[in-house]
């Protein structure tokens, strides 16, 4: 296990980290920039955070790339996003490959053009037994979209639903996108908004919510050990009582 960061003790760190990495557009028009160049280097802060993760032994990691709502963006923009994604993928496999990142997409992906389909799912099959990180990239995902896709699993299994509440939340959770990965601990949101934007509505169900003002192509691995540290600080309650 990889040493603590800022000396937090294992049992205090995350194990599962969200990320909406929100503000390459304001960052690109604060430098008069266009926003391809503002994804473009949010890419650069998308590889310093996995890097940061690994090694400081977050195990689960997903990050909110491209949500089922960004469709309704202009076309050039998701045009631009989409060859972004493609070069990253061909460009960054190798490397995730190598330090053991399992990787994992998430979302809608029939709505995406058949030759990116092809790489996302070569991508899962090469990395499919690595165990150092798993990173999930939610694309053309939403939350709702989960809830409601894993309903309808439900529904097709044509099996009885169980009375008991905790039965039927674990036979409903394993529906889910993310399974089986653990509920989210932390959710970091940079770019100073401060809503979830329909990214895991059940996943988050007690997560510790995080927002900062950085603006996503400027997050480095010292505002994610910021955020990891203020999580350390946090009282899970958990819907109980601490005693002070």
């Amino acid at each position: 296990m990889p040493d603590s960061p800022l000396g937090i003790p294992p049992d205090m760190r995350p194990a599962h980290v969200a990320v909406v990495m929100d503000g390459n557009g304001r960052w690109a028009k604060q430098r008069h920039l266009p926003r391809t160049i503002g994804h473009q280097r949010g890419r650069r802060a998308v590889r310093r955070l996995i890097e940061a993760a690994h090694q400081l032994g977050v195990p689960y990691l997903t990050i909110f790339a491209f949500s089922s709502e960004n469709w309704s963006r202009p076309a050039a923009e998701v045009d631009a996003l989409m060859r972004l994604f493609l070069k990253a993928l061909q460009r960054d496999i190798d490397e995730m490959h190598r330090n053991g990142v399992r990787l994992r997409f998430i979302g809608d992906c029939a709505r995406f053009s058949p030759a990116l389909q092809s790489l996302m799912q070569q991508a899962e099959a090469r990395t499919a037994e690595n165990r150092q990180l798993f990173l999930q990239v939610a694309v053309s995902y939403g939350g709702q979209w989960d809830i409601l896709q894993a309903v309808r699993s439900l529904m097709a299994s044509g099996d009885a639903l169980p009375a008991d509440d905790a039965a039927l939340r674990a036979r409903f959770e394993v529906q889910l996108a993310t399974a089986p990965c653990p509920p989210v601990d932390l959710f970091i949101r940079t770019g100073g908004e401060q809503r979830i934007s329909n990214f895991l509505l059940w996943q988050l169900a007690y997560a510790e919510l995080y927002f900062t003002d950085c603006l996503w192509p400027d997050f480095d691995r010292a505002a994610f050990e910021t955020a990891l540290a203020w999580f350390a600080h946090r009282q899970r309650r958990f819907g109980g009582v601490i005693d002070d």
